[in-house]
């Protein structure tokens, strides 16, 4: 079990391996963000994150995250919600984090845009694109993406700002590259058919097991819970 002592050197390591990693690719380690994926970890934990310096946690269920917002509103931290978003709780999504991994309609995207126009935020959203066809997981299929962007160009509060994957689990890092590939390929399609570069800017993709890969294919917010928190027992 990890204890709170154990975040900040934890929090080190993980962000050593991202520059390492940004420094392969010729790229900054600036440039990348970590989401902390806090999902099922106390808030003992978060807070110790926090003290480490860590700003960004991402959580998959709307109810748990804001439960842990109202146990650390004096922190000045940042929430993402990186899993499955229903319809019925786009209000609150929208209220209450400030990016949102996974849209993958127009109807959920136009709903979210409402909440916020109505609560006067402005969430970050990226488009979660499934790349593999499983039937277990979520996201629009590649060629919807540029129907979302297209209804994207007419939100009033939110702003689509990026793509997102989540490829299969494979135990070899490496067998997730072709995702992550594919995922930028589609970005630079997308882009150079005209689509608003402001709304592909951001690649999120990438987790504890595989993050060095891509970022090494462009990753710009990696995902990473289990390196930080250890491993989940529920």
């Amino acid at each position: 079990m990890t204890l709170p002592e154990d975040i900040a050197s934890r929090l080190d390591h993980v962000r050593s391996r991202i520059a390492r990693a940004a420094a392969t690719a010729r790229r900054s380690h600036s440039d990348i963000r970590l989401v902390a994926v806090s999902k099922t970890f106390c808030l003992e934990l978060i807070r110790a994150a926090a003290a480490a310096g860590q700003e960004d946690f991402g959580e998959n269920r709307v109810q748990e995250a804001l439960q842990k917002m109202a146990g650390s509103a004096d922190l000045s931290i940042r929430w993402h919600l990186i899993g499955p978003l229903q319809s019925n709780k786009a209000r609150k999504a929208a209220e209450h984090f400030a990016w949102i991994h996974s849209i993958d309609s127009v109807n959920l995207l136009q709903r979210l845009d409402a909440a916020a126009s109505a609560a006067g935020t402005a969430p970050k959203l990226f488009v979660q694109v499934d790349l593999a066809g499983e039937p277990t997981k979520h996201g629009a299929p590649p060629s919807a993406v540029p129907g979302i962007l297209q209804a994207a160009q007419g939100c009033r509060a939110a702003q689509v700002i990026g793509l997102m994957v989540l490829p299969p689990w494979l135990e070899d890092p490496e067998a997730a590259r072709t995702y992550f590939q594919q995922l930028r390929l589609l970005r630079d399609r997308l882009r150079d058919s005209g689509a608003p570069g402001e709304m592909l800017r951001e690649l999120s993709m990438g987790m504890s097991h595989d993050f060095e890969v891509a970022i090494q294919e462009g990753a710009t917010v990696v995902r990473i819970g289990t390196a930080i928190f250890g491993e989940r027992t529920v």
